[in-house]
């Protein structure tokens, strides 16, 4: 599961890191939550950075309102799941984001749950593999894009916290073949793994990073 994370990099860097231009201008977002609009990668523009909403809408969607918005797709079923398989050899993204949250459980299950920041022990941003599409509202002619980010089973270190985790691609080389369409499918759900624990860290932090309406630096800040 990833239901919130952070996209805090200087524009300037993600430009230099990811090879693609940003046009729109973006503030910090430290608790960047479904819905909102968010900065990812598509294999049909990989030099540019795009805003997208976060809970995928499939092309094919009639009934928007009554329609499920995943926010999240399990790697394992991908080529089963009519929503995604396509996707899968269409339409892949790269997520943009410098760390996310995750919150672990009590041990008995019961009580409120303790939220963690994850992100990586050199701290610098990542891509999550993600899948995206398209939506035309006919009635007004707009075209809404959404995508949705790939979840896979968890590492060591995130196993304590949940029982799954977004895949992480591991290098530049990854995030190349994951938005080449020469890549075959096979090929693609290969790159589709847990990111190594020892290359990752995690702390836990307030509960204000709960509710999205909060969104400061100081959602980043341990917790006391």
């Amino acid at each position: 599961m990833c239901g919130r994370y952070t996209f805090t990099t200087p524009a300037p860097v993600i430009e230099q890191r990811f090879e693609a231009s940003f046009r729109d201008a973006l503030p910090p977002n430290y608790n960047a939550a479904p819905s909102q609009q968010l900065p990812i990668i598509t294999n049909a523009e990989p030099g540019r950075v795009q805003l997208f909403q976060w809970g995928l809408l499939p092309g094919w969607v009639k009934d928007v309102k009554a329609a499920p918005k995943p926010i999240n797709a399990r790697a394992e079923t991908l080529p089963e799941k009519p929503s995604f398989r396509q996707l899968l050899q269409r339409r892949r993204c790269l997520v943009l984001a410098d760390s996310f949250y995750e919150w672990q459980h009590t041990a008995s299950g019961k009580g409120p749950k303790t939220p963690h920041r994850i992100l990586l022990r050199d701290e610098q941003p990542f891509a999550f593999a993600g899948l995206w599409d398209e939506w035309l509202d006919r009635a007004s002619g707009e075209v809404v894009p959404t995508f949705t980010i790939i979840t896979t089973e968890p590492n060591e270190l995130m196993a304590r916290l949940h029982n799954r985790m977004p895949v992480i691609l591991p290098d530049r080389q990854a995030e190349l073949a994951w938005l080449d369409d020469a890549t075959s499918v096979a090929q693609h759900q290969q790159l589709l793994q847990s990111y190594p624990a020892s290359r990752m860290q995690e702390y836990v932090v307030s509960t204000q990073v709960n509710s999205p309406a909060n969104n400061d630096a100081s959602l980043l800040a341990p917790a006391a």
